[in-house]
């Protein structure tokens, strides 16, 4: 299956509530490789490397994000074909 990568932001309160911990998780589980970090206007980023079925269930998990997150908004936008990332880290 073709890999692809998304870039992905998350606005709400996802800051302070353990958002990042469980994207990993979540990732892990799912087979997504790459990243998510905090950014500095209260936001979680991420980048999310894999095929179209588990790009889709990664974006409806960070749609809601972990029972004490409020997500109140998702940006996601496409981007070039990654260098092979191998995991999903906190960075």
């Amino acid at each position: 299956m073709t890999k692809r990568r998304l870039r992905v932001q998350i606005q709400g309160q996802v800051q302070g509530v353990g958002f990042r911990y469980h994207t990993c998780k979540q990732a892990n589980e799912i087979g997504i490789t790459g990243w998510v970090r905090n950014c500095p206007d209260g936001s979680v980023e991420a980048c999310i490397c894999g095929n179209g079925k588990q790009l889709d269930d990664m974006q409806q998990w960070l749609a809601h994000g972990p029972e004490w997150a409020t997500v109140s908004d998702i940006h996601v936008e496409s981007m070039a074909e990654p260098a092979e990332l191998n995991v999903f880290k906190i960075t």
